[in-house]
């Protein structure tokens, strides 16, 4: 996927997203969301390779691989007519899945369904996480999959489950971010695959 086929939204104008030799190379002191052009349909699976960069950077801080799947604005209008800051509270807003793994400088992992309410993100016991398999790893490629089929929703880590959820009230269609703040990760094959 081209330079072109995204749009950023970086808190910070010192942060950098880079694309060379197929690979996404997001650098940032401060929250940055990295969306994809395109609005995807479910069922889908969007599939990725990332890796928590820790190379001695100012941002190399091995935390906040995060994603937005199925986002709308809570008038179920598309995301990109309404442009935010990059600032995390700002997607509040949204009728969206996210997925946090390795947040909090890598000590939560976290899945939420957003319900397009500012200062409501509700989470399922079940789903936070804490333990230290379920952390970012520097310097690895991990493979995520992110799943809308219907009312099963998922997160799959290097194919194996890290969430579920049966939605009785699904998001079925919507835009897809990549989504960090403060650390500097690299994506590459990047996949969007009708289910």
């Amino acid at each position: 996927m081209t330079q072109s086929a995204w749009r950023i939204e970086a808190e910070s104008p010192d942060a950098t997203v880079t694309f060379s030799s197929g690979i996404i190379d997001i650098d940032t002191p401060q929250g940055l969301s990295l969306w994809y052009r395109q609005p995807v349909t479910g069922p889908v699976e969007i599939r990725f390779e990332a890796m928590a960069v820790s190379e001695g950077g100012p941002n190399d801080q091995v935390s906040d691989l995060n994603a937005f799947w199925m986002a709308t604005n809570a008038d179920g209008s598309p995301v990109d007519t309404r442009p935010r800051s990059g600032a995390f509270a700002e997607y509040d807003d949204l009728r969206t899945y996210y997925v946090g793994i390795g947040g909090n400088r890598n000590t939560t992992t976290r899945f939420r369904r957003y319900i397009g309410k500012p200062g409501d993100r509700p989470i399922l016991p079940e789903h936070d996480r804490s333990g230290a398999n379920d952390m970012l790893v520097p310097g690895r490629w991990t493979e995520i999959a992110l799943i809308a089929d219907g009312r099963q929703i998922a997160v799959k880590r290097d194919g194996k489950p890290l969430f579920a959820l049966d939605d009785p009230a699904p998001y079925a269609r919507g835009h897809f971010a990549l989504r960090t703040t403060w650390s500097h990760l690299r994506i590459r094959n990047v996949h969007i695959t009708p289910l």
